[in-house]
């Protein structure tokens, strides 16, 4: 299935590793142009490696934190200088962050908002312009599956991407006249450097454990009994950024292997 991807460019933030790699490598397949950015340029430039060997489009890494707004305005105006136009944003940067209400103090929410939301909105809000340029465009917000059914102990993380999906929904009516589309997609349990991470921590005070049977432990909240692949999440939010989801706007995809209690 022709995609209708060639020839357009994307920006996908937190794109050198877990689901916005996995977005990157998707998109470039289909013939598109990325621009991936991180924080740490080794990091970006492994994975500008390893991407690019997917063709036929070309994948470019810019450095940057998205919880700078000067950064943010840098990675646009660098897209642009580089690539001419600027089609698809993909707003996936974000960290775990998940615990009880009353051990997180000001300085961690503040964080948290300016990482997983003000990043969005200062993304969506120089984009745009450049999108309606083009005559339309895609932007893709990457939440969690607990912005809309918080457990305890969730915050901020729960509450900043419950603010994510509510921003999906008001901007999709806001830039529809200028065929832009805005949806989210809310991840479950996907595989992710955070999640190897938190093996690693495990494994050090019990070197038995595996990581397949870290994962296997894990999926057994879910009810398809797996946790899933990052390329699996890369393929839906491929398929929302392509002409094949022309009527698909204000939206919210579970990639969750039906974990979540709310559809």
């Amino acid at each position: 299935m022709d995609l209708g991807l060639a020839g357009k460019v994307a920006v996908i933030t937190g794109g050198s590793e877990g689901i916005g790699k996995a977005s990157a490598i998707s998109m470039i397949r289909e013939g598109a142009s990325v621009v991936i950015c991180a924080r740490t340029q080794e990091t970006l430039d492994s994975a500008a490696e390893e991407i690019n060997t997917y063709g036929p489009g070309e994948v470019y890494p810019i450095t940057g934190d998205v919880t700078d707004p000067e950064h943010i305005e840098r990675i646009v105006a660098e897209t642009i200088n580089k690539l001419g136009r600027l089609d698809i944003l993909v707003n996936n940067a974000g960290t775990a962050a998940a615990s009880n209400f009353e051990t997180v103090d000001d300085d961690v929410w503040q964080r948290d908002m300016d990482l997983k939301l003000f990043a969005a909105i200062r993304f969506s809000r120089l984009s745009i312009p450049h999108m309606k340029k083009v005559g339309g465009g895609r932007i893709i917000n990457i939440t969690i599956i607990e912005g809309k059914q918080p457990p305890s102990d969730s915050v901020p993380t729960s509450v900043t991407r419950a603010a994510g999906i509510a921003f999906t929904k008001a901007l999709s009516n806001d830039v529809a006249k200028y065929d832009i589309l805005v949806n989210t997609v809310c991840i479950g349990l996907v595989k992710s450097r955070q999640h190897e991470r938190q093996f690693l921590q495990i494994q050090a005070k019990d070197p038995d454990v595996t990581l397949n049977n870290f994962y296997k432990e894990m999926s057994l909240e879910v009810p398809l009994k797996r946790v899933g692949e990052s390329y699996e999440a890369g393929d839906v939010i491929c398929f929302l950024a392509s002409s094949r989801a022309s009527y698909l706007t204000g939206t919210s995809i579970n990639i969750d292997g039906g974990m979540s209690g709310v559809v």
